[in-house]
C-alpha cells in the first residue's frame, strides 16, 4: 500500500468504519420494507461518516496517542499529516457522509448519524480524559449505524426488533473495550487517562468482562423473541455459536487471566458479531427470494 494512502488508511481507521456500516448494512436488510436500490449510497454515507468521525477523534488525541506505544506511530503524532489537514479531510468526509445518508435514507436517518457524531466526537472523548468508565455510554455509538440501517430501508424507532439488535451490539462493544484495556492498560494510566486498571483489579476488570460477553451471547440466543429470527434452522446455528463465544472467554474467569489470551480473545468476539451479523442477513435475503 502507498504511503499516502497508508495515512489516510489509518486517519480514517477503515476497518472500524467499515464494520459500521457492514452493521447499518444489517439494519438495512432486516427491516420490514428494504428498498434495496438505494442500499449502496446510504451504506457508503455511514462509511464516510465513520471515516470522517475517526479523522475527527484522532485529532481531539493527538497528544494522547503520542504518549502511548500503541498509537504513537498515527498519522497526526507521527507526524505525517498535520492537524489542519485531518480536520478539513474529516469535516469533508463527515459532511459527504450525512449528504449520502439523508439523500438515500431520509432526515431520521441523518439525525442518528448525526448524533453518532456528538455522542463520539463530543462526549465520549470527553469523557475518557475525566472517569475510567466512559467505555460505557460510549457503548452507545456501537449501536447507532443499525439504527440509521433500519429507519434507511423505512423501519420504525420504536420497533422491538431493532431494539433487540442494538442491544446486542452495545453488550458487544462493551467487552470489545475492555478486552484493550485489560492488555494496554498500562499505556493508558502513562499516558494519563483514567483507566479501569486503576479502579480494579485485572482479574476483576476479567470476570466482570466475561459476564458482558456472556450476556452478549444470551442476548443473541432471545433473537427470536422479538420476531428477528424467523428460521428454526438459523435459531440452531446460534446456539454453538453462543456457546463457541462464552469457551472462548472462560480464561477471563480464571482467577489469573493469561495477558496473552486477550489479543486472540478480541479477534473471537469480532468475528463472532460479524458471524451472526452475516446469518441474519442470509436468512433474510433467503425468506424475501421470489
Amino acid at each position: 500500500m502507498p504511503a499516502l494512502l497508508k495515512t489516510y488508511y489509518d486517519l480514517c481507521k477503515v476497518p472500524i468504519s467499515f464494520a459500521a456500516a457492514c452493521s447499518a448494512a444489517m439494519g438495512y436488510f432486516l427491516a420490514p420494507s428494504p428498498h434495496h436500490a438505494s442500499t449502496t449510497i446510504s451504506l457508503a454515507g455511514v462509511f464516510l461518516l465513520a471515516c470522517g468521525t475517526s479523522a475527527l477523534n484522532q485529532v481531539q488525541e493527538k497528544d494522547i496517542d503520542g504518549k502511548m506505544e500503541r498509537t504513537r506511530s498515527r498519522p497526526l503524532p507521527s507526524g505525517l499529516i498535520t492537524p489542519v489537514h485531518a480536520v478539513a479531510l474529516s469535516l469533508l468526509l463527515a459532511t459527504a457522509g450525512l449528504f449520502l445518508i439523508v439523500t438515500a435514507g431520509g432526515w431520521t436517518a441523518a439525525l442518528f448519524g448525526l448524533l453518532a457524531v456528538l455522542w463520539y466526537n463530543g462526549v465520549y472523548t470527553h469523557l475518557k480524559r475525566i472517569t475510567a468508565f466512559a467505555s460505557l455510554p460510549g457503548a452507545l455509538v456501537g449501536a447507532i449505524p443499525p439504527a440509521i440501517g433500519w429507519v434507511s430501508a423505512g423501519g420504525l424507532i420504536v420497533d422491538p426488533r431493532l431494539l433487540s439488535l442494538c442491544t446486542i451490539f452495545f453488550l458487544w462493544q462493551v467487552p470489545h473495550f475492555w478486552i484493550l484495556i485489560l492488555h494496554h492498560g498500562k499505556e493508558y494510566e502513562n499516558a494519563g487517562l483514567p483507566s479501569l486498571t486503576r479502579v480494579m483489579s485485572r482479574p476483576q476488570i476479567a470476570r466482570i468482562t466475561y459476564v458482558w460477553i456472556f450476556a452478549a451471547a444470551v442476548a443473541t440466543l432471545l433473537l427470536p423473541l422479538y420476531g428477528v429470527v424467523r428460521s428454526p434452522v438459523l435459531y440452531v446455528a446460534f446456539i454453538p455459536s453462543a456457546a463457541w463465544l462464552v469457551w472462548s472467554g472462560r480464561s477471563l474467569a480464571a482467577r489469573r487471566p493469561v495477558l496473552a489470551s486477550f489479543p486472540l480473545l478480541f479477534r473471537k468476539i469480532n468475528i463472532y458479531l460479524f458471524l451472526i451479523m452475516s446469518l441474519l442477513v442470509l436468512e433474510n435475503i433467503f425468506f424475501n427470494m421470489p
